[in-house]
């Protein structure tokens, strides 16, 4: 957090922390579900139907929750989202129906689509244009090592109770929660919209649609295809190295742990010095060619060595998209940094509800095509790096 102001950086660590918690919290009770799904007699398809829940409620969720942020400031919708998160953990902790876990993870995408948002939208506040990009990197790292920690944490707490990772997810959003009642508001009353803004110009159902409109719809796409691609790597992943290599869940943990570290490390120790060489642009289309590089190189049977550095490569690369491309939407939103960061998170969770169908579907037929699929959308990715839309092309116009 070197280059970022000072009066920046602690609002800052206590966004990542949420973030942190959030995510810790989502990735502890994964690996747990489909144990713990059967004291409902329920199995996979359970299961599918409760991240689909959580996935459909942030997809909803994410846009009003910027549009809140823009109207009534963003450490109120920040604060808001983590209890509902915490109220989401409990409910799944004490559930004794299959009907109250599905509302339970409702409730719980409810509460990441109004705060991720809202999160973005603050770091774009108190960063400038030169050092946005960094302070998204850091959120960025924070999720990412939300969810590589969670489920080993998870599966060591699980031995005390398999209700009890539950009540210590809900205990540590509670936390973040109260120290979120620390951090300054950063969107002065006078700059909030009117009730009138937000309501009568833009009904909630016609967000996607007039996204099209936005001088950043392109990145938003990028968005949208980079987790695309990112579901099908991760979706069938377990399940491709297990039939091609035969390696065993303690191997492939220690491969996806290995892989996401990396990108951790990238993203808060290379990403700022990338961009300040390469610019924004050429290091989002090289990422976008190494990402598909990666995935194709995942076909090739080599061993384990071979594949810890293909995965790390594809991580590593992975790690540079989606901060980078979430600065340069900040950057054309001007004073809407709640609507476009919500939009960011609705492209985001489109790409988490359709990936990993895809990915499966595509599994069933052949064990590469989800692979193949991912490598060709990445790289199909690369003409929207090359075309400005009609809108961006008017505003450089009128500048």
């Amino acid at each position: 957090m070197s280059s970022l102001p000072k009066s920046a950086k602690f609002p800052l660590f206590i966004l990542m922390l949420n973030l942190f918690i959030a995510l810790l919290g989502q990735g502890m009770v994964i690996p747990i579900l489909p144990e713990y799904l059967k004291q409902f007699n329920a199995a996979g398809a359970a299961a599918g139907y409760l991240i689909a829940a959580f996935g459909a409620a942030q997809f909803i969720f994410s846009p009003l929750g910027g549009q809140l942020s823009d109207r009534y400031g963003r450490k109120l919708m920040i604060i808001i989202g983590l209890f509902l998160t915490v109220i989401s953990d409990l409910m799944f902790a004490v559930s004794t129906t299959l009907p109250l876990l599905y509302i339970a993870r409702f409730i719980g995408g409810i509460g990441i689509g109004l705060m991720v948002p809202s999160n973005m939208a603050y770091v774009a506040d108190i960063t400038t244009p030169e050092t946005r990009a960094k302070g998204m990197g850091y959120l960025g790292a924070s999720m990412n090592l939300g969810m590589v920690l969670g489920p080993g944490l998870g599966g060591m707490i699980a031995e005390f109770g398999i209700r009890v990772p539950y009540f210590f997810a809900g205990g540590l959003g509670l936390v973040a929660t109260l120290l979120s009642l620390y951090m300054p508001e950063t969107l002065p009353k006078e700059q909030r919209k009117s009730v009138d803004q937000w309501v009568r110009r833009e009904p909630i159902r016609k967000q996607i649609l007039n996204s099209f409109r936005t001088s950043y719809f392109r990145y938003l796409l990028l968005i949208l295809i980079m987790t695309l691609g990112l579901m099908n790597y991760e979706t069938v992943y377990a399940l491709f190295v297990e039939r091609k290599y035969g390696f065993d869940a303690t191997k492939i943990s220690m491969i996806i742990t290995v892989g996401a570290i990396i990108g951790i490390v990238v993203q808060v120790w290379l990403l700022d010095y990338l961009i300040k060489r390469l610019g924004e642009m050429k290091l989002i289309r090289l990422s976008l060619i190494m990402t598909a590089i990666a995935l194709l190189f995942m076909l090739i049977k080599i061993n384990l060595g071979y594949l810890l550095v293909v995965s790390a490569l594809f991580f590593a690369f992975n790690a540079f998209l989606r901060p980078t491309v979430s600065t340069m939407i900040a950057n054309s939103a001007g004073d809407r940094q709640g609507y476009a960061a919500g939009l960011n998170t609705t492209y985001t969770s489109l790409g988490n509800i359709l990936g990993p169908i895809l990915a499966g579907l595509l599994f069933d037929k052949h064990i590469q095509i989800p692979y193949i699929f991912g490598a060709l959308i990445l790289a199909s990715a690369l003409f929207l790096t090359f075309q400005k839309s009609k809108n961006e092309k008017r505003m450089v116009a009128n500048d």
